[in-house]
């Protein structure tokens, strides 16, 4: 996952730690702590994110895992705040590659691309497809989607398949909504993603964002 502290702290893209590390050596700290909290979702469920237990398996005391993670809640917080943090630099690789590689089917790349997290990221799905995710969490996670959803639109833009404007921003932050919603699914009857139901998400959003390439295709031969 990368450094799991880098985004934890930030309010805008996930929870707030009751206190940021600015210390390398706490900034590691925290780093082992989420990791072990990470260790603990996979093998144990989202139920076993207690402090008690998260602090056992880092081999910290409680206070000292109180100083940031005051909670279960804080810990789940911090595990989702890091899981949307590498999904959305994921997207933001996929931009430049988009423009450099010409792709001819964008959707098929996109799909693929993060069916291979949810299939690496044994984590992300345990605190998912469990039932612990916080109110707080939750509301991150569609901030988070609005996020992908430019990601997307800087994928059209920069195949040169759209003109920016406020409809394709919320048509993308739609074909997100619609992707993750298939791919949740796919994932819960199959841990390495059901194949066929993967597919039928591309054949949909296919469809649906050559609709919107189309739109904007008529747009210019009206104004030429």
């Amino acid at each position: 996952m990368g450094d799991p502290t880098a985004d934890a702290g930030r309010t805008d893209r996930g929870p707030s730690l009751r206190r940021t590390p600015r210390q390398a050596r706490s900034r590691a700290r925290l780093a082992r702590v989420l990791a072990a909290a990470e260790r603990v979702l996979i093998d144990e469920g989202v139920e076993a994110l207690t402090t008690t237990r998260v602090a056992a398996a880092a081999k910290v005391s409680v206070g000292s895992l109180y100083q940031y993670l005051p909670d279960r809640n804080a810990i789940i917080d911090a595990l989702a705040a890091g899981y949307f943090a590498k999904l959305e630099a994921v997207m933001d690789d996929l931009v430049p590659a988009a423009a450099e590689q010409r792709w001819d089917d964008p959707v098929g790349v996109l799909i693929d691309a993060y069916a291979g997290l949810y299939r690496a990221e044994h984590g992300f799905r345990a605190l998912w497809f469990g039932s612990g995710l916080t109110e707080r969490t939750r509301d991150a996670d569609r901030e988070h989607k609005r996020r992908m959803g430019d990601g997307i639109r800087r994928v059209l833009l920069a195949l040169d398949l759209a003109d920016d404007d406020e409809a394709l921003g919320r048509a993308c932050h739609a074909a997100v909504l619609a992707a993750d919603a298939l791919a949740q699914e796919a994932f819960r009857r199959d841990a390495d993603g059901d194949a066929d139901l993967l597919d039928e998400a591309k054949v949909m959003l296919r469809g649906y964002l050559g609709a919107i390439a189309a739109r904007y295709r008529g747009g210019r031969r009206a104004r030429g």
